[in-house]
């Protein structure tokens, strides 16, 4: 089963509470605190994300099987742990990009 979570929309702007990503070079704010479930990505200069993410708002579902989800779909981030208790990988669908996130 999937459940929508969050927008991710890449920005160029500071944010109050944004939290950095080290590895991935990145400030994302939590979507939690945004009422309509915005999640703003603010990407470093040399950041190893795929470009279409720096540059494409992404839709995130929250899934039950990680893997599961993911079987079949082109693959653009395999599964990683941007924080502790969450597992989440990034598809493309039709060009655009889905992000899907598993708790572990």
């Amino acid at each position: 089963m999937q459940t929508f979570n969050h927008i991710g929309i890449p920005t160029t702007f500071n944010r109050d509470g944004e939290i950095y990503l080290e590895d991935a070079k990145l400030y994302v704010t939590d979507f939690n605190d945004s009422e309509y479930n915005i999640e703003w990505l603010r990407f470093e200069e040399g950041s190893p994300m795929p470009e279409i993410l720096k540059t494409t708002a992404h839709v995130a579902y929250m899934v039950d099987d990680l893997a599961k989800a993911m079987q079949g779909k082109q693959t653009l981030l395999e599964p990683f742990e941007p924080m502790e208790g969450l597992r989440v990988a990034f598809i493309l669908e039709d060009g655009a990009p889905i992000e899907f996130m598993q708790k572990i």
